[in-house]
């Protein structure tokens, strides 16, 4: 990876922080003293099952997904996480306790790789970043997470394919339909269904 895609993908991420909070020059600096990057390739595992995870995962480029494994072996995805999206076992680095979902790539995938525990200390002692930790936690694992579990109990599978479409446009093309119908809380039979019903009132 070249320079120049190096800077586009920091300059990324840089703007995904500030959507949230403003972040100082000095602050900006601290953070990009502990990323690195890491290029995975498709079906490569990220985190494990049982493992603790150290870092926090920024997608520039690719999918991940996060799956769950039942005592009968039976996989459901918990999420599916595409570029511009953080990534990883908040709850594993949070309490240094074993990740309870495997992190695996849909496609070959460029991540944005930062180290927890510095990435902690900067938040504790900068009040830039602890406001966008803050606003970053409310947002997306408070508001959009129980819209998320509404939709699903409230909303049919195919209002909820329809507006993944409107955020994700290419989604369909790139994530196999059996990882989409997990996401979305039903079959690939369903799935397949809804599509089929779409292609005939389009």
């Amino acid at each position: 990876m070249n320079y120049l895609t190096k800077e586009k993908y920091i300059s990324q991420l840089k703007l995904k922080f500030e959507n949230y909070s403003q972040i100082s020059a000095n602050s900006w600096a601290l953070l990009e003293s502990i990323i690195t990057f890491k290029e995975i390739n498709k079906e490569e595992i990220l985190l494990r099952n049982g493992q603790i995870a150290k870092n926090i995962y920024f997608v520039c480029k690719g999918a991940l997904r996060a799956y769950i494994t039942d005592y009968d072996g039976n996989i459901y995805n918990k999420n599916i996480f595409l570029e511009n999206n953080f990534a990883g076992s908040t709850v594993s680095y949070l309490l240094n306790t074993p990740s309870n979902f495997t992190l695996e790539a849909l496609e070959n995938t460029i991540l944005i790789s930062i180290e927890y525990k510095k990435y902690r200390y900067f938040i504790e002692n900068n009040i830039d970043l602890k406001n966008f930790y803050i606003a970053y936690l409310e947002n997306n694992w408070v508001i959009e997470k129980e819209q998320r579990e509404v939709s699903i109990v409230m909303e049919n599978a195919t209002k909820r394919y329809l507006e993944l479409l409107s955020k994700h446009p290419k989604i369909d093309k790139r994530i196999q339909q059996l990882h989409l119908a997990s996401h979305l809380g039903i079959t690939p039979t369903q799935l397949s269904r809804i599509r089929k019903e779409l292609k005939n009132k389009s």
